[in-house]
């Protein structure tokens, strides 16, 4: 954790009062003690630092010193099949920690049914792994992720605006184009589960504009292709 994110509802008169996971890392992983500064950040708000105050056994207030922007996101959404279950969670903190901020998880043929009855699908499970990409990657504002069962209804009455002038490419093993590098322009990008889209899926993207592309003659998992993508398409 290199920044601790506070939810507005723990703040009052710029002291924050933590427990939990937090205070855990606090007190077990940093060692922190009172009179020590820590790096903190207000979920969809500015970063700083703050003071420990108190210590008890189960809780730390700390005086808050915020006020810094959060790191420029990248200008792109992501269209993800959704991955399996463990693997969702490991996405998700890292498309959080790369600075994707519109996410959208979508159906797909080769997606199982089962996935989308996960517990990790919940509302509060999504936002706590994009509590810890953030964490990691000091950042303060929260991805939005949009759950869409459907494929067809999705694309067709859904997709077409969510594009709208944006670079859309479709990342599929065996495309004869090369994923671009170091793009200047808005992307959407389209990914695929584990062995890519079916050809009818690829026809209805290709339809609306997206342009298939390979990142080479490997084929790589989702939790591999995701920071592979957007390396190559936003390198730092």
């Amino acid at each position: 954790m290199n920044l601790m994110l506070l939810n507005s509802d723990s703040i009052e008169n710029n002291v924050a009062k933590i427990s939990g996971r937090q205070f855990d890392h606090l007190t077990q992983v940093q060692r922190l003690t009172e009179g020590d500064f820590l790096n903190l950040g207000e979920i969809n708000g500015t970063m700083g630092r703050g003071k420990i105050n108190t210590l008890t056994d189960e809780h730390a207030t700390i005086s808050l010193e915020l006020g810094a922007q959060p790191p420029k996101p990248l200008p792109i959404t992501v269209i993800l099949a959704l991955p399996r279950p463990k693997m969702l969670r490991r996405v998700l903190q890292t498309i959080a920690a790369m600075g994707v901020k519109n996410v959208y998880l979508i159906n797909s043929s080769r997606v199982e049914k089962s996935f989308w009855q996960s517990p990790f699908l919940q509302p509060e499970a999504i936002e706590e792994q994009l509590i810890l990409g953030l964490e990691q990657a000091k950042d303060t504002i929260l991805p939005s992720v949009h759950l869409r069962r459907l494929f067809k209804p999705f694309v067709e009455d859904e997709l077409t605006d969510i594009v709208g002038g944006s670079t859309a490419i479709i990342a599929h093993p065996g495309a004869k184009k090369p994923c671009p590098i170091n793009l200047n322009s808005q992307v959407t990008l389209a990914i695929g589960p584990e062995g890519g889209f079916i050809p009818y899926e690829v026809t209805k993207l290709s339809a609306i504009g997206f342009d298939p592309m390979h990142l080479g003659p490997r084929i790589l998992r989702v939790e591999t292709a995701v920071p592979a993508l957007l390396s190559r398409l936003f390198p730092v």
